[in-house]
């Protein structure tokens, strides 16, 4: 049964046993940073608050035997981490908060700097908002002449492996926001962030609408769990 709102999902065990283990766990966390603690021990912790009763290795450790890491875990659709045997509503609130708030993290740095003098934060934000999508996603970042962050928008949602983009469109919606550069950027669920001759003729064709209105299209983006690619990068725009 699904935890009471502002209730554990837990009941208190007869022996407190993980106590001692929840205090060195702290301890190590607050002496030595995060760092110090494998996947799965930091997973622990996450789970704390929404299993405060119970030991939380065995679920954090479930929980990485079927995604592989901590980002994977906390990426997960809702779906596939109620099928992880134990797991209950307060642990999965627990952990999508955690991606929520990975992502509004990342997508504050942006807000709060240039967007080409960091490009660091452009792709940590890039990935922790869509490289664990289970379906592909097209996100526009559109950007005034100071290349500062004017909106992102995501276009388009497709399937697994294909999402409809419409040159056409992405420039109406950069005019109306009176942007004058474009990121744009999408996910490839398989993990492999390699650019397909669909992704090259995209766009190249955005590219070419773009040039004579005085937008610049900084950069195509794609991210994967296993990396990202930048067609600027590789010369393929």
């Amino acid at each position: 049964m699904p935890a009471k709102p502002g209730h554990s999902e837990d009941e208190p065990d007869e022996t407190p046993h993980y106590h001692g283990h929840r205090e060195r766990l702290r301890e190590r966390f607050y002496a030595a940073g995060p760092e110090a603690l494998s996947d799965y021990e930091l997973l622990e912790m996450a789970l704390f608050a929404a299993i405060p009763r119970r030991d939380t290795k065995p679920l954090a450790k479930a929980l990485l035997k079927k995604f592989g890491s901590f980002a994977e875990v906390v990426h997960a659709p809702v779906a596939r981490l109620r099928e992880v045997d134990g797991i209950k509503d307060a642990s999965i609130n627990q952990l999508k908060l955690l991606a929520a708030a990975a992502g509004r993290i990342a997508k504050g740095e942006i807000k709060r700097s240039v967007a080409l003098s960091s490009w660091n934060e452009v792709i940590d934000y890039c990935r922790s908002s869509m490289a664990f999508a289970d379906k592909e996603q097209f996100r526009l970042l559109f950007l005034d002449k100071r290349n500062q962050l004017i909106a992102d928008e995501v276009q388009q949602t497709g399937t697994i492996d294909h999402t409809p983009v419409y040159p056409r469109e992405v420039i109406k919606r950069a005019l109306e926001l009176s942007a004058t550069a474009l990121i744009l950027v999408h996910n490839h669920p398989s993990g492999d962030p390699t650019p397909s001759q669909a992704d090259i003729q995209m766009t190249k064709a955005i590219v070419e609408i773009a040039k004579p209105l005085g937008i610049a299209v900084h950069d195509h983006i794609i991210v994967g769990k296993n990396g990202h690619a930048s067609l600027k990068g590789m010369r393929l725009m």
